[in-house]
Order: structure tokens, then C-alpha cells, then sequence
């Protein structure tokens, strides 16, 4: 499975230390596995089939897309709890 990470989420990756990336990072990883490890919710009011992943205070938004009989996992956005949904 491919990984793929917007702009948002790679400016939000790049402000935070090592550890946390790495965290961060692992729990993506997690997304990967048959069946996702995480906590993980549908997100209300996206036709597009989001989902968010809780990862302490920070959220990840993602979606699971097919190109071509790849899978592959697209990173949305990565944020705090409370800027996230705005």
C-alpha cells in the first residue's frame, strides 16, 4: 500500500520534533495492516468516504483510495483536536 500526504499535513509534520513525527509516523504505518489498527471513526458530513484516526490530542483525517488496483492511502490533514475540524 502507498502512502500519500498532502501540503497541510506535510507543513503540520514538518513544525513538530522527531519523537513526535515518528509517533505520528507509526500510526500511519498501523493504517497500512488489514484490519487498520487505531481508533478510528467515519467522518460525518463527506460523501468521500474520510475517516479519522485519534492519536492522543492530535487527529489525522485519511481516506482509502484505489488507482488502478493500488491501494493507497492518502493523509488528508494532521492537526490538533480543536483546529482540526474548522
Amino acid at each position: 500500500m502507498i502512502i500519500r500526504y498532502s501540503k497541510d499535513s506535510l507543513k503540520f509534520l514538518s513544525k513538530l520534533d522527531k519523537e513526535s513525527v515518528q509517533r505520528i509516523r507509526d500510526a500511519i504505518t498501523g493504517l497500512t495492516q488489514e484490519p487498520p489498527i487505531g481508533d478510528i471513526k467515519m467522518m460525518q458530513g463527506y460523501s468521500d468516504g474520510r475517516k479519522r484516526l485519534r492519536l492522543g490530542s492530535w487527529r489525522i483525517i485519511f481516506k482509502y483510495t484505489g488507482e488502478n488496483a493500488i491501494e493507497v492511502l492518502f493523509v488528508i490533514d494532521i492537526g490538533n483536536r480543536g483546529d482540526i475540524y474548522k
